[in-house]
């Protein structure tokens, strides 16, 4: 399942989010540091949550959140969570 919070389907254009979906599904995190990197990697291996972030055309920071049994990918601000 796919969610996304208001403030994210608000400030977010759909193509942004799009495009940062394919890039999360395939283990491109964006902009997070090398420790939050081995951890997604850790989660692929493990079944913990992912955790990416990106930042839109227009500059706004987003982040994409997979929960560990992979149920439910959320796309939300950060200051959302």
């Amino acid at each position: 399942m796919l969610l996304a919070t208001p403030g994210a389907i608000e400030a977010v254009d759909g193509k942004d989010v799009a495009d940062a979906l394919s890039r999360h599904a395939g283990g491109d995190w964006g902009e997070i540091p090398p420790d939050d990197v081995a951890e997604n990697e850790l989660a692929l291996k493990e079944g913990y949550r992912i955790h990416s972030s990106y930042t839109s055309s227009t500059g706004i920071r987003f982040w994409i959140i997979t929960e560990a049994d992979r149920s439910v990918t959320t796309v939300l601000l950060p200051d959302e969570y």
